[in-house]
Protein backbone atom coordinates (compact mmCIF):
# COMPACT_ATOMS: atom_id res chain seq x y z
CA UNK A 1 0.00 0.00 0.00
CA UNK A 2 1.30 3.39 -0.93
CA UNK A 3 2.27 5.77 1.87
CA UNK A 4 0.72 9.23 1.49
CA UNK A 5 2.11 12.18 3.45
CA UNK A 6 0.32 15.51 3.50
CA UNK A 7 2.58 18.56 3.16
CA UNK A 8 1.06 21.62 4.84
CA UNK A 9 1.59 24.98 3.12
CA UNK A 10 4.26 27.13 4.72
CA UNK A 11 3.18 30.70 5.38
CA UNK A 12 6.21 32.97 5.44
CA UNK A 13 6.51 34.89 8.73
CA UNK A 14 6.97 38.61 8.22
CA UNK A 15 9.26 39.98 10.92
CA UNK A 16 8.12 43.44 11.99
CA UNK A 17 10.86 46.00 12.11
CA UNK A 18 11.68 47.65 15.41
CA UNK A 19 10.49 51.26 15.56
CA UNK A 20 13.51 53.22 16.75
CA UNK A 21 13.68 56.86 17.91
CA UNK A 22 16.51 58.96 19.34
CA UNK A 23 16.66 61.67 22.00
CA UNK A 24 19.13 64.59 22.03
CA UNK A 25 19.53 67.61 24.32
CA UNK A 26 21.75 70.62 24.97
CA UNK A 27 21.42 72.81 28.05
CA UNK A 28 22.88 76.19 26.97
CA UNK A 29 22.53 78.43 23.96
CA UNK A 30 25.93 78.71 22.28
CA UNK A 31 27.15 78.27 18.71
CA UNK A 32 29.19 75.22 19.75
CA UNK A 33 26.24 73.52 21.44
CA UNK A 34 23.91 74.42 18.57
CA UNK A 35 26.33 72.61 16.27
CA UNK A 36 26.44 69.69 18.76
CA UNK A 37 22.63 69.36 18.72
CA UNK A 38 22.53 69.42 14.91
CA UNK A 39 25.30 66.82 14.79
CA UNK A 40 23.40 64.53 17.21
CA UNK A 41 20.20 64.77 15.14
CA UNK A 42 22.02 64.04 11.87
CA UNK A 43 24.01 61.17 13.38
CA UNK A 44 20.98 59.37 14.81
CA UNK A 45 18.82 59.92 11.73
CA UNK A 46 21.49 58.33 9.55
CA UNK A 47 22.23 55.52 12.07
CA UNK A 48 18.60 54.42 12.35
CA UNK A 49 17.85 54.57 8.64
CA UNK A 50 20.98 52.55 7.74
CA UNK A 51 19.88 49.56 9.86
CA UNK A 52 17.62 47.25 7.75
CA UNK A 53 15.99 45.82 10.92
CA UNK A 54 14.92 49.23 12.19
CA UNK A 55 12.12 51.56 11.22
CA UNK A 56 12.78 55.31 11.67
CA UNK A 57 10.44 56.76 14.35
CA UNK A 58 12.01 60.22 14.57
CA UNK A 59 14.52 62.21 16.61
CA UNK A 60 13.28 64.18 19.63
CA UNK A 61 15.47 67.13 20.62
CA UNK A 62 15.23 69.64 23.50
CA UNK A 63 17.42 72.71 23.19
CA UNK A 64 18.65 75.07 25.93
CA UNK A 65 16.90 73.13 28.75
CA UNK A 66 18.53 71.68 31.85
CA UNK A 67 18.51 67.91 32.33
CA UNK A 68 17.83 68.08 36.08
CA UNK A 69 14.05 67.99 35.51
CA UNK A 70 11.82 66.38 32.87
CA UNK A 71 8.80 68.61 33.51
CA UNK A 72 9.75 71.47 31.15
CA UNK A 73 11.17 69.32 28.34
CA UNK A 74 8.38 69.32 25.75
CA UNK A 75 10.10 67.00 23.26
CA UNK A 76 10.97 64.52 26.02
CA UNK A 77 7.35 64.45 27.18
CA UNK A 78 6.14 64.00 23.58
CA UNK A 79 8.53 61.07 23.16
CA UNK A 80 7.22 59.35 26.31
CA UNK A 81 3.62 59.87 25.11
CA UNK A 82 4.51 58.26 21.75
CA UNK A 83 6.05 55.31 23.61
CA UNK A 84 2.86 54.81 25.60
CA UNK A 85 0.85 55.00 22.36
CA UNK A 86 2.90 52.07 20.99
CA UNK A 87 4.75 54.07 18.32
CA UNK A 88 8.30 53.42 19.64
CA UNK A 89 10.11 50.20 20.58
CA UNK A 90 13.69 51.46 21.14
CA UNK A 91 15.11 54.83 22.24
CA UNK A 92 18.73 55.74 21.47
CA UNK A 93 20.53 58.46 23.40
CA UNK A 94 24.13 59.62 23.63
CA UNK A 95 24.57 59.28 27.40
CA UNK A 96 22.79 59.22 30.73
CA UNK A 97 23.44 62.94 31.28
CA UNK A 98 21.69 63.76 27.98
CA UNK A 99 18.64 61.69 28.99
CA UNK A 100 18.36 62.98 32.59
CA UNK A 101 20.69 64.31 35.31
CA UNK A 102 18.18 63.68 38.08
CA UNK A 103 18.52 60.12 39.44
CA UNK A 104 14.87 59.87 40.51
CA UNK A 105 13.57 61.15 37.14
CA UNK A 106 15.89 58.80 35.24
CA UNK A 107 14.98 55.62 37.12
CA UNK A 108 11.25 56.47 37.23
CA UNK A 109 11.15 57.06 33.46
CA UNK A 110 13.22 53.98 32.60
CA UNK A 111 11.02 51.76 34.79
CA UNK A 112 7.92 53.29 33.25
CA UNK A 113 9.19 52.51 29.74
CA UNK A 114 10.36 49.06 30.79
CA UNK A 115 6.85 48.27 31.98
CA UNK A 116 5.48 48.83 28.46
CA UNK A 117 8.37 47.01 26.77
CA UNK A 118 10.30 50.03 25.47
CA UNK A 119 14.10 49.70 25.53
CA UNK A 120 16.48 52.64 26.18
CA UNK A 121 20.08 52.35 24.95
CA UNK A 122 22.77 54.64 26.34
CA UNK A 123 25.65 54.63 23.82
CA UNK A 124 28.46 56.18 25.86
CA UNK A 125 27.92 53.88 28.86
CA UNK A 126 26.88 50.89 26.67
CA UNK A 127 23.82 50.18 28.84
CA UNK A 128 20.56 48.51 27.78
CA UNK A 129 17.64 49.30 30.14
CA UNK A 130 16.01 45.89 29.54
CA UNK A 131 19.11 43.92 30.52
CA UNK A 132 19.39 42.32 33.96
CA UNK A 133 22.24 44.59 35.09
CA UNK A 134 20.93 47.70 33.33
CA UNK A 135 19.09 49.29 36.26
CA UNK A 136 21.96 48.77 38.71
CA UNK A 137 24.42 50.46 36.36
CA UNK A 138 21.94 53.25 35.66
CA UNK A 139 21.49 53.94 39.40
CA UNK A 140 25.24 54.31 39.93
CA UNK A 141 26.00 56.32 36.80
CA UNK A 142 22.91 58.52 37.18
CA UNK A 143 24.11 59.48 40.66
CA UNK A 144 27.40 60.59 39.13
CA UNK A 145 25.53 62.60 36.45
CA UNK A 146 23.39 64.28 39.13
CA UNK A 147 26.44 65.09 41.25
CA UNK A 148 28.16 66.52 38.18
CA UNK A 149 25.17 68.82 37.63
CA UNK A 150 25.30 69.95 41.28
CA UNK A 151 29.06 70.65 40.95
CA UNK A 152 28.49 72.68 37.78
CA UNK A 153 25.76 74.65 39.58
CA UNK A 154 28.04 75.34 42.54
CA UNK A 155 30.81 76.53 40.22
CA UNK A 156 28.39 78.89 38.46
CA UNK A 157 27.18 80.21 41.84
CA UNK A 158 30.78 80.78 42.92
CA UNK A 159 31.48 82.75 39.73
CA UNK A 160 28.32 84.86 40.18
CA UNK A 161 29.24 85.55 43.81
CA UNK A 162 32.68 86.81 42.75
CA UNK A 163 30.99 89.11 40.23
CA UNK A 164 28.68 90.46 42.93
CA UNK A 165 31.67 91.15 45.17
CA UNK A 166 33.11 93.27 42.36
CA UNK A 167 29.75 95.09 41.89
CA UNK A 168 28.98 93.38 38.56
CA UNK A 169 25.34 92.25 38.07
CA UNK A 170 24.52 88.78 36.75
CA UNK A 171 23.59 89.52 33.15
CA UNK A 172 21.50 92.23 31.55
CA UNK A 173 18.20 92.06 33.48
CA UNK A 174 15.10 93.84 32.15
CA UNK A 175 13.98 96.95 34.01
CA UNK A 176 11.25 99.35 32.91
CA UNK A 177 12.58 102.88 32.45
CA UNK A 178 16.07 101.80 31.33
CA UNK A 179 17.75 99.99 28.44
CA UNK A 180 21.19 98.44 28.20
CA UNK A 181 23.83 100.02 25.99
CA UNK A 182 26.78 97.70 26.31
CA UNK A 183 27.24 97.25 30.05
CA UNK A 184 25.60 100.58 30.96
CA UNK A 185 21.98 101.25 31.98
CA UNK A 186 20.60 104.25 30.07
CA UNK A 187 17.32 106.03 30.87
CA UNK A 188 14.38 105.75 28.43
CA UNK A 189 12.69 109.18 28.81
CA UNK A 190 9.12 108.07 27.95
CA UNK A 191 9.24 105.14 30.39
CA UNK A 192 11.01 107.19 33.08
CA UNK A 193 8.08 109.65 33.01
CA UNK A 194 5.68 106.80 33.81
CA UNK A 195 7.93 105.62 36.68
CA UNK A 196 7.99 109.14 38.15
CA UNK A 197 4.21 109.38 37.82
CA UNK A 198 3.71 106.08 39.69
CA UNK A 199 5.85 107.34 42.58
CA UNK A 200 4.13 110.75 42.59
CA UNK A 201 0.65 109.18 42.65
CA UNK A 202 1.66 107.11 45.66
CA UNK A 203 3.08 110.19 47.41
CA UNK A 204 -0.21 112.00 46.69
CA UNK A 205 -2.04 109.32 48.66
CA UNK A 206 -3.40 107.34 45.72
CA UNK A 207 -3.59 103.56 46.01
CA UNK A 208 -2.05 101.23 43.45
CA UNK A 209 -5.57 100.34 42.35
CA UNK A 210 -6.34 103.99 41.59
CA UNK A 211 -3.13 104.28 39.53
CA UNK A 212 -4.06 101.10 37.65
CA UNK A 213 -7.50 102.49 36.75
CA UNK A 214 -6.00 105.86 35.82
CA UNK A 215 -3.53 104.26 33.38
CA UNK A 216 -6.25 102.03 31.91
CA UNK A 217 -8.49 105.05 31.26
CA UNK A 218 -5.65 106.89 29.50
CA UNK A 219 -4.53 103.84 27.50
CA UNK A 220 -1.06 103.72 29.11
CA UNK A 221 0.45 100.24 28.75
CA UNK A 222 3.65 98.43 29.72
CA UNK A 223 6.65 98.03 27.41
CA UNK A 224 5.11 94.88 25.93
CA UNK A 225 1.72 96.52 25.40
CA UNK A 226 -0.08 94.97 28.36
CA UNK A 227 -2.31 96.71 30.91
CA UNK A 228 -0.67 98.01 34.07
CA UNK A 229 -1.84 95.91 37.03
CA UNK A 230 -1.28 96.05 40.77
CA UNK A 231 1.70 93.65 40.75
CA UNK A 232 3.54 95.69 38.07
CA UNK A 233 3.05 98.92 39.97
CA UNK A 234 4.22 97.30 43.21
CA UNK A 235 7.46 96.14 41.49
CA UNK A 236 8.14 99.71 40.33
CA UNK A 237 7.56 101.16 43.81
CA UNK A 238 9.85 98.64 45.54
CA UNK A 239 12.72 98.48 42.99
CA UNK A 240 15.75 100.22 44.48
CA UNK A 241 17.47 100.32 41.07
CA UNK A 242 15.50 103.49 40.26
CA UNK A 243 17.70 105.35 42.78
CA UNK A 244 20.83 104.81 40.62
CA UNK A 245 22.10 102.09 42.98
CA UNK A 246 21.95 98.29 42.78
CA UNK A 247 21.19 95.63 45.37
CA UNK A 248 22.65 92.37 44.05
CA UNK A 249 21.47 88.82 44.91
CA UNK A 250 17.89 89.79 45.78
CA UNK A 251 16.88 86.29 44.66
CA UNK A 252 18.57 82.92 44.48
CA UNK A 253 17.99 79.38 43.15
CA UNK A 254 17.06 77.04 46.00
CA UNK A 255 18.40 73.83 44.40
CA UNK A 256 19.94 72.90 41.03
CA UNK A 257 17.46 70.01 40.88
CA UNK A 258 14.23 71.95 41.52
CA UNK A 259 15.34 75.29 39.93
CA UNK A 260 12.93 77.02 42.32
CA UNK A 261 13.63 80.75 42.59
CA UNK A 262 13.21 82.30 46.05
CA UNK A 263 13.49 85.80 47.49
CA UNK A 264 16.62 86.34 49.52
CA UNK A 265 15.35 87.15 53.00
CA UNK A 266 18.73 86.93 54.67
CA UNK A 267 19.64 83.35 53.71
CA UNK A 268 22.51 84.62 51.53
CA UNK A 269 24.65 87.76 51.55
CA UNK A 270 23.48 90.76 49.50
CA UNK A 271 25.70 93.38 47.87
CA UNK A 272 24.91 97.10 47.82
CA UNK A 273 26.55 98.93 44.90
CA UNK A 274 26.23 102.73 44.76
CA UNK A 275 26.11 105.08 41.75
CA UNK A 276 26.04 102.38 39.07
CA UNK A 277 23.76 104.35 36.72
CA UNK A 278 21.73 107.56 36.41
CA UNK A 279 18.81 107.69 38.91
CA UNK A 280 15.15 108.30 38.04
CA UNK A 281 14.02 108.68 41.69
CA UNK A 282 16.17 110.16 44.45
CA UNK A 283 17.03 107.91 47.39
CA UNK A 284 15.19 110.03 49.99
CA UNK A 285 11.92 109.81 48.03
CA UNK A 286 12.36 106.05 47.59
CA UNK A 287 12.97 105.52 51.32
CA UNK A 288 9.88 107.60 52.19
CA UNK A 289 7.78 105.47 49.81
CA UNK A 290 8.99 102.26 51.50
CA UNK A 291 8.00 103.68 54.90
CA UNK A 292 4.57 104.61 53.52
CA UNK A 293 4.14 101.11 52.06
CA UNK A 294 4.94 99.61 55.47
CA UNK A 295 2.48 101.99 57.18
CA UNK A 296 -0.32 101.14 54.75
CA UNK A 297 0.42 97.42 55.10
CA UNK A 298 0.00 97.79 58.85
CA UNK A 299 -3.34 99.59 58.38
CA UNK A 300 -4.55 96.93 55.93
CA UNK A 301 -7.78 97.78 54.05
CA UNK A 302 -8.18 101.02 56.02
CA UNK A 303 -5.21 102.45 54.13
CA UNK A 304 -7.09 102.18 50.81
CA UNK A 305 -9.60 105.01 50.77
CA UNK A 306 -11.21 103.64 47.59
CA UNK A 307 -12.56 100.69 49.64
CA UNK A 308 -15.90 100.87 51.45
CA UNK A 309 -14.66 100.08 54.97
CA UNK A 310 -16.58 99.89 58.23
CA UNK A 311 -15.96 98.88 61.84
CA UNK A 312 -16.29 95.21 60.80
CA UNK A 313 -13.57 95.43 58.11
CA UNK A 314 -10.76 93.03 58.98
CA UNK A 315 -12.57 91.90 62.13
CA UNK A 316 -14.52 88.90 60.77
CA UNK A 317 -12.17 85.94 60.17
CA UNK A 318 -12.64 82.62 58.39
CA UNK A 319 -10.77 79.92 60.39
CA UNK A 320 -10.93 77.55 57.39
CA UNK A 321 -9.41 79.85 54.73
CA UNK A 322 -7.54 82.20 57.13
CA UNK A 323 -8.97 85.16 55.18
CA UNK A 324 -11.09 88.07 56.38
CA UNK A 325 -14.72 88.45 55.35
CA UNK A 326 -15.53 91.16 52.78
CA UNK A 327 -18.39 93.67 52.63
CA UNK A 328 -20.89 93.33 49.75
CA UNK A 329 -23.89 95.28 48.49
CA UNK A 330 -26.51 93.85 46.15
CA UNK A 331 -29.30 95.85 44.48
CA UNK A 332 -30.55 93.60 41.67
CA UNK A 333 -33.08 91.90 43.99
CA UNK A 334 -33.90 94.70 46.39
CA UNK A 335 -31.19 96.05 48.69
CA UNK A 336 -29.05 93.42 50.40
CA UNK A 337 -25.99 94.13 52.55
CA UNK A 338 -23.94 91.14 53.65
CA UNK A 339 -20.46 89.76 54.39
CA UNK A 340 -18.83 86.66 52.90
CA UNK A 341 -15.42 84.97 52.96
CA UNK A 342 -12.77 86.74 50.85
CA UNK A 343 -11.75 83.44 49.22
CA UNK A 344 -14.89 83.71 47.06
CA UNK A 345 -13.37 86.78 45.38
CA UNK A 346 -10.37 84.81 44.19
CA UNK A 347 -10.39 82.93 40.90
CA UNK A 348 -11.37 79.35 41.63
CA UNK A 349 -11.70 80.18 45.33
CA UNK A 350 -14.03 78.17 47.56
CA UNK A 351 -14.81 78.38 51.27
CA UNK A 352 -15.68 75.12 53.02
CA UNK A 353 -17.80 76.93 55.61
CA UNK A 354 -19.91 78.77 53.02
CA UNK A 355 -22.89 81.00 53.63
CA UNK A 356 -23.05 84.76 54.12
CA UNK A 357 -23.57 87.01 57.15
CA UNK A 358 -26.47 89.43 56.92
CA UNK A 359 -25.26 92.91 57.91
CA UNK A 360 -28.41 93.82 59.86
CA UNK A 361 -28.38 90.55 61.81
CA UNK A 362 -24.63 90.97 62.45
CA UNK A 363 -25.24 94.33 64.12
CA UNK A 364 -28.11 92.85 66.09
CA UNK A 365 -25.93 89.94 67.32
CA UNK A 366 -23.16 92.38 68.33
CA UNK A 367 -25.62 94.51 70.30
CA UNK A 368 -26.93 91.43 72.14
CA UNK A 369 -23.51 90.12 73.21
CA UNK A 370 -22.56 93.62 74.41
CA UNK A 371 -25.96 93.85 76.21
CA UNK A 372 -26.97 97.04 74.37
CA UNK A 373 -30.39 98.03 73.00
CA UNK A 374 -28.83 99.27 69.74
CA UNK A 375 -25.51 98.58 68.02
CA UNK A 376 -22.78 101.08 68.93
CA UNK A 377 -19.67 101.20 66.73
CA UNK A 378 -17.42 102.76 69.40
CA UNK A 379 -18.41 100.15 71.98
CA UNK A 380 -17.86 97.37 69.46
CA UNK A 381 -14.31 98.50 68.64
CA UNK A 382 -13.52 98.88 72.35
CA UNK A 383 -14.79 95.45 73.46
CA UNK A 384 -14.49 93.02 70.49
CA UNK A 385 -11.06 91.87 69.30
CA UNK A 386 -12.23 89.79 66.30
CA UNK A 387 -15.03 87.48 65.17
CA UNK A 388 -14.51 83.90 63.96
CA UNK A 389 -17.03 82.06 61.77
CA UNK A 390 -16.56 78.39 62.82
CA UNK A 391 -19.61 77.17 60.91
CA UNK A 392 -22.41 78.45 58.70
CA UNK A 393 -24.51 81.19 60.34
CA UNK A 394 -22.60 80.96 63.65
CA UNK A 395 -20.41 83.74 65.05
CA UNK A 396 -17.68 83.32 67.68
CA UNK A 397 -16.91 86.66 69.37
CA UNK A 398 -13.39 86.92 70.83
CA UNK A 399 -13.60 89.74 73.36
CA UNK A 400 -10.66 91.88 74.39
CA UNK A 401 -11.11 90.77 78.02
CA UNK A 402 -10.41 87.14 76.97
CA UNK A 403 -14.01 85.88 76.85
CA UNK A 404 -15.32 83.89 73.85
CA UNK A 405 -19.05 84.20 73.11
CA UNK A 406 -20.83 82.07 70.49
CA UNK A 407 -23.94 83.49 68.83
CA UNK A 408 -26.22 82.32 66.00
CA UNK A 409 -26.59 84.75 63.11
CA UNK A 410 -29.12 83.46 60.54
CA UNK A 411 -29.13 84.98 57.06
CA UNK A 412 -32.51 86.61 56.44
CA UNK A 413 -31.31 88.91 53.69
CA UNK A 414 -33.68 87.60 51.03
CA UNK A 415 -36.73 87.96 53.29
CA UNK A 416 -35.63 91.44 54.36
CA UNK A 417 -35.30 92.70 50.78
CA UNK A 418 -38.72 91.26 49.82
CA UNK A 419 -40.59 94.44 50.82
CA UNK A 420 -44.14 95.28 49.75
CA UNK A 421 -42.76 97.78 47.24
CA UNK A 422 -40.33 95.27 45.70
CA UNK A 423 -43.06 92.59 45.69
CA UNK A 424 -45.39 94.92 43.75
CA UNK A 425 -42.67 95.76 41.21
CA UNK A 426 -41.89 92.07 40.67
CA UNK A 427 -45.57 91.18 40.34
CA UNK A 428 -46.08 93.90 37.69
CA UNK A 429 -43.06 92.65 35.73
CA UNK A 430 -44.37 89.09 35.74
CA UNK A 431 -47.81 90.15 34.54
CA UNK A 432 -46.38 92.32 31.76
CA UNK A 433 -43.97 89.62 30.60
CA UNK A 434 -45.76 86.26 30.05
CA UNK A 435 -42.43 84.43 29.72
CA UNK A 436 -41.32 85.60 33.15
CA UNK A 437 -41.50 82.57 35.46
CA UNK A 438 -44.32 80.99 33.34
CA UNK A 439 -46.80 83.71 34.44
CA UNK A 440 -49.94 84.48 32.44
CA UNK A 441 -53.19 86.42 32.75
CA UNK A 442 -54.54 83.74 35.12
CA UNK A 443 -51.52 83.89 37.46
CA UNK A 444 -52.76 84.63 41.00
CA UNK A 445 -56.44 84.31 39.94
CA UNK A 446 -56.94 80.56 40.59
CA UNK A 447 -57.51 79.97 44.33
CA UNK A 448 -57.61 76.71 46.26
CA UNK A 449 -60.45 77.01 48.80
CA UNK A 450 -59.27 73.88 50.66
CA UNK A 451 -55.80 75.23 51.67
CA UNK A 452 -55.93 78.92 50.64
CA UNK A 453 -53.00 78.73 48.19
CA UNK A 454 -52.83 79.98 44.63
CA UNK A 455 -52.51 77.59 41.71
CA UNK A 456 -49.19 77.72 39.85
CA UNK A 457 -48.54 77.28 36.15
CA UNK A 458 -46.41 74.21 35.43
CA UNK A 459 -45.31 72.31 32.33
CA UNK A 460 -46.03 68.60 32.43
CA UNK A 461 -43.16 66.17 31.94
CA UNK A 462 -45.37 64.15 29.57
CA UNK A 463 -46.50 65.34 26.15
CA UNK A 464 -49.77 64.99 24.28
CA UNK A 465 -50.51 62.92 21.20
CA UNK A 466 -49.21 65.76 19.02
CA UNK A 467 -45.86 65.79 20.87
CA UNK A 468 -46.32 69.22 22.52
CA UNK A 469 -45.77 69.80 26.26
CA UNK A 470 -48.93 70.39 28.29
CA UNK A 471 -49.40 73.25 30.75
CA UNK A 472 -51.17 72.50 34.03
CA UNK A 473 -52.33 74.60 36.96
CA UNK A 474 -51.58 72.92 40.28
CA UNK A 475 -52.05 73.98 43.90
CA UNK A 476 -48.89 75.33 45.53
CA UNK A 477 -49.61 73.18 48.62
CA UNK A 478 -48.11 69.78 47.83
CA UNK A 479 -49.20 67.95 50.99
CA UNK A 480 -52.76 67.37 52.16
CA UNK A 481 -54.58 69.10 49.26
CA UNK A 482 -57.23 67.01 47.44
CA UNK A 483 -57.44 69.16 44.31
CA UNK A 484 -56.10 67.97 40.96
CA UNK A 485 -54.12 69.65 38.22
CA UNK A 486 -56.16 71.69 35.75
CA UNK A 487 -55.04 71.44 32.13
CA UNK A 488 -54.53 74.98 30.82
CA UNK A 489 -56.10 74.38 27.39
CA UNK A 490 -59.25 72.78 28.84
CA UNK A 491 -59.53 75.49 31.52
CA UNK A 492 -59.38 78.17 28.84
CA UNK A 493 -62.20 76.43 26.94
CA UNK A 494 -64.26 76.38 30.15
CA UNK A 495 -63.62 80.12 30.69
CA UNK A 496 -64.77 80.81 27.11
CA UNK A 497 -67.97 78.79 27.80
CA UNK A 498 -68.63 80.75 31.02
CA UNK A 499 -68.15 84.08 29.20
CA UNK A 500 -70.26 82.79 26.26
CA UNK A 501 -67.57 83.43 23.64
CA UNK A 502 -66.19 81.11 20.97
CA UNK A 503 -62.58 81.11 22.18
CA UNK A 504 -60.60 82.33 25.19
CA UNK A 505 -59.82 86.06 25.21
CA UNK A 506 -57.35 87.52 27.73
CA UNK A 507 -58.88 91.01 27.63
CA UNK A 508 -62.40 89.73 28.42
CA UNK A 509 -61.01 87.46 31.16
CA UNK A 510 -59.33 90.48 32.81
CA UNK A 511 -62.46 92.60 32.38
CA UNK A 512 -65.10 90.18 33.68
CA UNK A 513 -63.56 87.49 35.92
CA UNK A 514 -62.25 88.39 39.37
CA UNK A 515 -60.93 84.94 40.34
CA UNK A 516 -61.57 81.20 40.13
CA UNK A 517 -62.25 79.10 43.25
CA UNK A 518 -61.32 75.42 43.15
CA UNK A 519 -63.52 73.66 45.72
CA UNK A 520 -62.43 70.05 45.18
CA UNK A 521 -61.09 67.68 42.58
CA UNK A 522 -64.28 68.14 40.51
CA UNK A 523 -65.93 71.46 41.53
CA UNK A 524 -64.90 74.90 40.20
CA UNK A 525 -66.59 78.26 40.81
CA UNK A 526 -65.94 81.26 38.54
CA UNK A 527 -66.36 84.54 40.51
CA UNK A 528 -67.22 87.41 38.15
CA UNK A 529 -66.56 91.07 38.89
CA UNK A 530 -70.29 91.91 38.70
CA UNK A 531 -70.93 89.68 41.74
CA UNK A 532 -72.23 86.60 39.92
CA UNK A 533 -70.77 83.12 40.40
CA UNK A 534 -70.87 80.32 37.87
CA UNK A 535 -70.23 76.72 38.96
CA UNK A 536 -68.76 74.11 36.69
CA UNK A 537 -67.85 70.45 37.07
CA UNK A 538 -64.33 69.48 36.14
CA UNK A 539 -63.94 66.08 34.60
CA UNK A 540 -60.40 64.84 34.62
CA UNK A 541 -59.56 64.07 30.99
CA UNK A 542 -58.59 60.55 30.07
CA UNK A 543 -55.01 60.06 29.11
CA UNK A 544 -54.67 59.70 25.37
CA UNK A 545 -51.38 58.30 24.28
CA UNK A 546 -49.75 58.39 20.92
CA UNK A 547 -50.58 55.18 18.98
CA UNK A 548 -47.69 52.86 18.24
CA UNK A 549 -46.38 52.40 14.75
CA UNK A 550 -45.85 48.94 13.27
CA UNK A 551 -42.10 49.41 13.63
CA UNK A 552 -42.51 50.13 17.37
CA UNK A 553 -44.73 47.05 17.85
CA UNK A 554 -42.24 44.81 16.02
CA UNK A 555 -39.35 46.23 18.05
CA UNK A 556 -41.22 45.62 21.31
CA UNK A 557 -42.03 42.00 20.36
CA UNK A 558 -38.39 41.34 19.49
CA UNK A 559 -37.20 42.84 22.78
CA UNK A 560 -39.65 40.62 24.73
CA UNK A 561 -38.50 37.52 22.88
CA UNK A 562 -34.84 38.40 23.40
CA UNK A 563 -35.41 38.91 27.15
CA UNK A 564 -36.66 35.32 27.58
CA UNK A 565 -33.26 33.66 27.55
CA UNK A 566 -32.87 29.97 28.48
CA UNK A 567 -31.44 31.01 31.85
CA UNK A 568 -34.46 33.20 32.56
CA UNK A 569 -36.91 30.48 31.50
CA UNK A 570 -35.15 28.01 33.77
CA UNK A 571 -35.25 30.44 36.69
CA UNK A 572 -38.99 31.09 36.16
CA UNK A 573 -39.64 27.35 35.99
CA UNK A 574 -37.82 26.78 39.29
CA UNK A 575 -39.77 29.64 40.85
CA UNK A 576 -43.14 28.18 39.74
CA UNK A 577 -42.15 24.74 41.08
CA UNK A 578 -41.38 26.32 44.45
CA UNK A 579 -44.74 28.18 44.47
CA UNK A 580 -46.69 24.97 43.67
CA UNK A 581 -44.75 23.14 46.37
CA UNK A 582 -45.60 25.77 49.00
CA UNK A 583 -49.27 26.32 48.03
CA UNK A 584 -50.19 22.77 47.13
CA UNK A 585 -53.28 22.33 44.96
CA UNK A 586 -54.39 25.94 45.51
CA UNK A 587 -51.33 27.48 43.92
CA UNK A 588 -53.37 29.54 41.42
CA UNK A 589 -54.38 32.99 42.59
CA UNK A 590 -58.09 33.44 43.22
CA UNK A 591 -59.82 35.90 40.91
Amino acid sequence: MRKIEKIEPIIPQIVRKKRVAAYARVSMETDRLNHSLSAQISYYSELIQKNPEWEYAGVYADSFISGTSIDKRAEFQRMIADCESGNIDIILTKSISRFARNTVDLLTTVRRLKGIGVEVRFEKENINSLSSSGEILLSVLASFAQEESVNISNNVKWRIKKQFEQGIPNGHFRIYGYRWEGDELVIVPEEAAIVKRIFQNFLDGKSRLETEREFAAEGITTRDGYRWVDSNIKLILTNVNYTGNMLLQKEYIESPLTHKRKKNRGELAQYWVENTHEPIIDKATFDYVQEEIARRRELGPFANKSLNTSCFTGKIKCPSCHISYMHNLRRDKGFQEFWNCGSNKKKGGHCDIGGTINHKNLKKACAEIMELDEFDETAFLASVDFINVPQKYVLEFHMKDGRIITKDCPNTGHQDCWTAEYRAITSAKRKQNPTCRKSSVMTGRIKCVHCGCNFRNQISKTSGADGTKRHHWRCAEHNGCNTVGLRDDLLRNMVADVLEITEFDEAMFNEQIDHIDVLSASEIVFCLKDGRTVSRTWEKPKRVGKPWTEEQRAKFKESIKASYTPERRKAMSEQMKQIRKERGTSWRKKR
